[in-house]
């Protein structure tokens, strides 16, 4: 069985450390980040879905940088919204800005009626470069 190591960003450990787990794991060559939130400093929702969404790949941004990786090396996408049907349009622009060229990662989108307060959420599996 392979060594799992946690990942943590910068500043963000009481976080992960209060709800009991890791904001990623590294097994060899990959990485298995938990689902990320745009949560405020204090942990709180940013109350603006679009700041939210923004917030959300800039904390999966951290956690990627904190384990070597970036979101070129990511493999597999799955979000979650509260309300997808009224939420793509200020997704869609977040995501592009991130993910602007092909090939992109795979990405399954799934509907939920809750997110601890949340309304958007990402979460992925990626090959850190040079590990084995």
């Amino acid at each position: 069985m392979s060594n799992r190591n946690a990942i943590f960003p910068e500043n963000r450990h009481a976080l992960y450390e209060a709800h009991g787990y890791s904001a990623a794991v590294r097994s060899g060559d990959h990485l298995f980040v938990s689902g990320q939130v745009g949560s405020l400093p204090d942990g709180s929702p940013e109350p603006n879905f679009a700041k939210q969404v923004n917030l959300a790949f800039q904390n999966l941004d951290a956690v990627l940088t904190a384990a070597g990786a970036s979101f070129d090396d990511i493999i597999d996408v799955t979000t979650f919204h509260t309300d997808p049907d009224t939420q793509f349009d200020a997704i869609m622009p977040v995501k592009n800005r991130y993910f602007p060229a092909a090939p992109h990662p795979t990405w399954t989108a799934i509907g939920v009626n809750w997110l601890a307060g949340f309304d958007f959420e990402i979460k992925v599996i990626a090959r850190i470069p040079g590990q084995a």
